[in-house]
C-alpha cells in the first residue's frame, strides 16, 4: 500500500455528535446542578480554607485546629457562613461551565478537520475548550464570590446573601464586585484545565488497556470506580494548580495590598506571601476538591442520563484502532 493510500485511510471523517439547543440545555442544567450541590456541601470546609488563607489569627493552623478555634471563637454556624453566595454562584456557574466545556470540545474538534488530528491534538482541545468555557462561566461566578469571600472573612459584614450582595455593590460598585475578576480566572481557569484535562486523560487511559467486549461488559460497580477515582485524581491537578491564584483571590477580596493595577497588586501579594504563604491551606482544599470534582462527574453523567441528554464527544486515543 503506499504511502498516500495508507494516510487517506487513517485520516477518517469525524464522528461528531450533533447536540441540539435541548441536549445543551440539559448539559447547563446537569452542571449547575452538580456544582451547586458539591459546592454548597462543602461549604464548612470552604469558610476553614478561606480563613487560614486571610485571618491572621489562623496563621499557621490546620484544617482540625482551625475548625476548632472558629467553632470555638464563633458558633458552629459560622461554618456555614457564604452558604447563599456559594450555591447561587456555582449555580450560575457550573451551568456555563460544564455547557460550554461541551460546546467548546465539539467546535474545537470540529475545527481540527478529521479524527486523526482530532486525536493527536485532543489534550489542546481539552486545554482549550476548558479554559473558554471557564472564561464566560467566571463572569457571572465573580461578583458571588466577591460576596462570598466578604462574609466569611469580614465577620458581621452582612446577614446573608442578598445583603452582602448589595451592600458591597452599593459601596464598591461593578469594580468592587468584578476586583477579583483577574485573580480568579487566574484560578479557575487552570482549576477547569484540571478538572477537566485530567479527568479525560484518566479515562482514556483505562479504557485503552480494555478491550472493545470489556468495556461494554464492564458492571455498574466497575464503572463507578473507574469514574470515582479519575475525579479523584482530577480533582487533586485542579487544586494543586489553582491554589496560588485563591490564595490571592482571598487576599484582594479582603482589602489587601498596595494600591495600584490588578497586574501590580497580584505580584506584590504573591511576593510578600512567597511559595509557602502562597500554597497555604492546600491540604484542606485537596480533600474538599477531590471531592467537589469527583462528586460533580458522577453528578453530572447521572442528572445526563436521568434527562436523556447523550454522551458527551469523546476523542480519546482508543478510537483510532481499527
Amino acid at each position: 500500500m503506499s504511502q498516500h493510500e495508507t494516510k487517506k485511510k487513517s485520516t477518517r471523517p469525524l464522528e461528531i455528535p450533533q447536540f441540539t439547543p435541548k441536549d445543551y440545555g440539559s448539559f447547563f442544567f446537569a452542571g449547575a446542578i452538580c456544582a451547586m450541590l458539591s459546592h454548597a456541601a462543602m461549604t464548612p470546609i470552604d469558610v476553614v480554607k478561606t480563613r487560614i488563607q486571610v485571618d491572621p489569627s489562623f496563621k499557621g493552623l490546620g484544617f482540625v485546629s482551625g475548625t476548632r478555634q472558629l467553632v470555638a471563637k464563633e458558633g458552629s454556624r459560622a461554618l456555614l457562613t457564604g452558604f447563599g453566595p456559594t450555591a447561587v454562584g456555582y449555580l450560575a456557574q457550573g451551568g456555563a461551565k460544564f455547557a460550554g466545556y461541551e460546546f467548546w470540545k465539539k467546535k474545537f474538534t470540529e475545527i481540527a478537520g478529521d479524527q486523526e488530528t482530532a486525536v493527536r491534538n485532543r489534550t489542546a482541545i481539552y486545554l482549550g475548550a476548558a479554559s473558554v468555557a471557564e472564561f464566560f462561566a467566571d463572569i457571572l461566578l465573580t461578583p458571588l464570590e466577591a460576596t462570598r469571600i466578604r462574609l466569611v472573612s469580614q465577620r458581621g459584614y452582612a446577614t446573608g446573601l442578598v445583603s452582602g450582595f448589595t451592600r458591597l455593590a452599593r459601596e464598591g460598585g461593578i469594580r468592587e464586585l468584578y476586583a477579583g475578576f483577574l485573580p480568579i480566572i487566574c484560578k479557575q481557569i487552570p482549576y477547569a484545565i484540571g478538572q477537566f484535562t485530567t479527568n479525560e486523560l484518566c479515562h482514556e487511559l483505562v479504557y485503552r488497556s480494555m478491550s472493545e467486549e470489556t468495556k461494554r461488559s464492564l458492571s455498574p460497580t466497575a464503572q463507578f470506580t473507574i469514574a470515582l477515582g479519575s475525579g479523584i485524581v482530577a480533582g487533586f491537578a485542579a487544586a494543586i494548580l489553582s491554589q496560588p491564584a485563591d490564595t490571592l483571590l482571598s487576599q484582594i477580596n479582603k482589602g489587601h495590598g498596595p494600591q495600584g493595577s490588578m497586574a501590580y497588586r497580584l505580584t506584590q501579594l504573591a511576593r510578600e506571601a512567597g511559595f509557602r504563604g502562597l500554597f497555604a491551606g492546600l491540604g484542606p482544599r485537596m480533600i474538599m476538591t477531590s471531592g467537589l470534582v469527583a462528586s460533580q462527574f458522577l453528578m453530572y453523567d447521572g442528572i445526563k442520563h436521568a434527562l436523556g441528554a447523550p454522551h458527551g464527544l469523546e476523542i480519546h486515543k482508543e478510537v483510532q484502532r481499527d
